[in-house]
């Protein structure tokens, strides 16, 4: 008997529910329902909000562990993935590219799938990998190795397995694959590899592209096997060929607002860091920005075509990136409006037909590069923030030093926020830190960091770094402020019940009163939260689930925080909650 049936005879042994296809309609109603979390996001509009009430501020203090599943395995690494749960049956992504089936009742192993990554992987920030997507009766997920696989759901057989891009260049990807209208669409990691970011959309049954959308001006897009049309105009905002290794990477996946019929990916930092060498002038004209890294691109997901671009830090030298996640909401007024929190450390709210500016202010408390955002949203410039040129150095070889906030990992980085359509909020996971910066000298080389920059993180106060906002879209009140001492690296969820759960690198699953911001619950997982917390009902009684285990960005690349924090332990466990029935109403 193979490993797969031996996995379909187990979870019949284990009572497993039988698990029903699940459809656009399914994934399109994600947010609404409660039973099931079949998108990453909570929904594709990226919310992170459930309108579940049984737990709530009265009670959640009697929220009980009901069990844990350890990942097992090898020495472990930041553990990032947001559990799915469908049928009785949960599914995890973990760090080195692994996927589990779970069984929620018991917290057993249904199945388990190691891609087995090659020799010679070049992953950035950590091997991790942040989810799954849910479509038919398939499971898709990404590697280290930058393919797309599908699995069947059922069993954990591979169905299909393709390649996004070439690992050996530079490239892999981190995010979970999301679904539209029967297409699977992914993005890219490697943007500090000189490699070119792209978005892609798959036929989920197949695998087969359908068609690809770079996100660097020059290079040409792909509709149903034939050339479409180039990206921007060739050397508009690019000097020579430097579009060629433009970086861009769209590594943390995207959103989908289906009334306007978009979906919206974030471009990463343009490649290399060193800014001098993809300089264009700098004009007035804009044709030294660069486009479309650090950028947030809305397309066409039937064609890929690009709809509408708004690029937060033309002409990036910070690595501030662009990538974080754009939420659709709805404002008290009936406006239809986008909200994204970026690493520059500007919260900006855009227009949801044709992504033009609507305001912006910063989240957090010391912005230098910057003096603030002009009408348009585009940076008022502190040229004096801007890494030295190297060209200009005495000995060539590098730049004047400057202190920089935030640091390059950002006000927010990849952990994603959350709204409340209860208050109105976004709760946004924010870092208070700066660094030293310099630019080197640089050439591309496949396969090898195309950084031209050096750096070193620090924090900026005594008594924190880590800092959860309550943020008002419309006015740019910071209702509340939670502080945390060690850097916040997890996602946020909201409730109907009035609660705010998020993970601390010193372990704690938290819960705060979404109005006030005071701590209301907590529990201690043994390593540090770095998952996207969950939650949904099953006969009668709301759970709520995490994955624990710290790692990702911070320890690899976070200088003196890095080593403020050296401390804290790895780990890989899944945990899950429960509010019982009988408690309840106590």
């Amino acid at each position: 008997m193979n490993r797969f049936a031996v996995a379909v005879a187990a979870a019949i042994a284990l009572g497993v529910p039988a698990w029903a296809d699940v459809t656009e309609a399914d994934i399109a109603n994600d947010a609404l329902t409660t039973a099931d979390v079949v998108t990453n996001g909570m929904g594709r509009a990226l919310q992170r909000y459930s309108p579940l009430d049984i737990l709530n501020k009265q009670n959640v203090r009697k929220l009980t562990p009901v069990w844990a599943f350890s990942l097992g395995g090898e020495k472990q690494r930041g553990q990032e993935s947001q559990p799915l749960v469908r049928d009785g049956v949960m599914y995890i992504t973990g760090s080195y590219s692994r996927v589990y089936a779970i069984d929620i009742a018991t917290g057993r192993e249904i199945w388990q799938y190691d891609a087995r990554l090659p020799e010679g992987i070049l992953p950035c920030c950590d091997v991790v990998n942040r989810g799954a997507a849910l479509y038919g009766d398939k499971l898709y997920f990404g590697t280290l190795d930058a393919r797309i696989v599908a699995l069947n759901a059922k069993t954990g057989a591979v169905v299909w397995n393709k390649r996004i891009a070439d690992y050996k260049e530079g490239y892999s990807f981190t995010a979970a694959p999301m679904i539209v209208n029967g297409l699977v669409i992914t993005g890219n990691s490697g943007g500090e590899f000189g490699i070119v970011g792209a978005v892609e959309a798959r036929d989920a049954e197949t695998g087969e592209l359908v068609w690809r959308r770079p996100v660097i001006e020059g290079h040409m897009g792909e509709l149903n096997g034939k050339p479409s049309t180039m990206t921007g105009t060739l050397n508009a905002t690019w000097p020579g060929d430097m579009w060629k290794t433009g970086g861009g990477a769209t590594w943390l996946g995207g959103s989908y607002d289906i009334e306007t019929d978009t979906i919206v990916y974030g471009a990463g930092n343009p490649a290399p860091w060193n800014s001098w060498l993809r300089d264009a002038g700098q004009k007035d004209d804009g044709s030294g920005d660069n486009l479309y890294a650090a950028s947030r691109i809305g397309l066409d997901p039937a064609t890929g075509e690009i709809k509408w671009h708004f690029q937060t830090t033309p002409r990036e030298g910070w690595d501030y990136d662009g990538v974080n996640e754009v939420i659709p909401f709805t404002a008290a007024d009936g406006s239809k409006l986008f909200a994204t929190a970026d690493r520059n450390g500007y919260f900006y709210v855009l227009n949801r037909e044709d992504g033009r500016f609507v305001r912006g202010f910063p989240f957090v408390k010391d912005i230098t590069w910057s003096s603030g955002l002009d009408a348009n949203g585009r940076p008022i410039w502190n040229e004096a923030n801007r890494p030295g040129d190297p060209a200009k150095a005495a000995d060539g070889q590098k730049g004047e030093v400057i202190f920089a906030a935030p640091s390059f990992l950002g006000g927010k980085n990849w952990m994603p926020m959350a709204y409340s359509q209860r208050t109105g909020l976004f709760y946004v996971p924010s870092n208070e830190w700066g660094m030293d910066i310099w630019n080197e000298p640089i050439t591309y080389k496949a396969g090898a960091a195309y950084l031209g920059a050096g750096f070193t993180i620090k924090p900026l106060y005594e008594d924190h770094i880590g800092s959860l906002k309550a943020i008002d879209p419309i006015t740019g009140e910071w209702k509340w402020e939670y502080k945390n001492a060690a850097p916040l690296w997890s996602g946020v969820m909201t409730t109907a019940g009035g609660l705010v759960f998020f993970g601390t690198p010193e372990g704690e699953l938290v819960a705060l009163d979404d109005e006030t911001g005071e701590k209301l619950w907590s529990f201690q997982t043994g390593s540090g939260v770095v998952g996207q917390p969950i939650t949904w009902e099953q006969d009668g009684e709301q759970y709520v689930s995490v994955i624990s285990g710290w790692g990702g960005a911070v320890p690899l690349w976070g200088g003196e925080v890095a080593k403020k924090v050296s401390y804290l332990n790895q780990g890989a466990m899944l945990w899950t909650f429960k509010l019982p029935r009988e408690l309840a109403q106590n």
